[in-house]
């Protein structure tokens, strides 16, 4: 018998839908993020369905997403490392506009560690070893 795994920490799949919404909402605004969205995002509703399905498969391990983050982002092409910590302060602001400070805390932290992954790869693939950046 499969015991199903408890969430990482309390939220419904509605409110990450509204925290969702509301961090692309606030990512097609900005102007360093909006451009590099721009580029490869052409259905906003299907994106958001689907960044919500990772976070529900990574927070309620629903086991509704099937996407490869990492892959994607490295064949994006246009991700830098440095944007990572402009998504994740942007991200950690819709979280204190959206939910509890326990919630928000939870989340955040465990974007972070994700978003600490994805940067890690982007910079693998762009620098040489030393950290010598990768011409073409």
């Amino acid at each position: 018998m499969s015991t199903a795994l408890p969430p990482r920490f309390p939220v419904t799949r509605a409110e990450i839908a509204r925290v969702v919404a509301a961090f692309y909402a606030a990512v097609r605004d900005h102007p360093g993020l909006g451009p590099v969205f721009a580029v490869h995002v052409t259905d906003w509703p299907a994106h958001e369905a689907k960044i919500t399905d990772f976070w529900a498969n990574a927070i309620l391990h629903e086991r509704c997403y099937d996407g490869a983050p990492m892959e994607a982002h490295v064949k994006a092409r246009n991700v830098q490392p440095g944007m990572f910590s402009t998504w994740l302060a942007l991200f950690d602001a819709t979280l204190a506009r959206e939910l509890s400070p326990d919630q928000a805390a939870a989340w955040s932290a465990l974007a972070h560690r994700i978003g600490r992954s994805l940067r890690a790869g982007v910079v693998d693939r762009s620098t040489h070893p030393g950290g010598v950046p990768k011409l073409r």
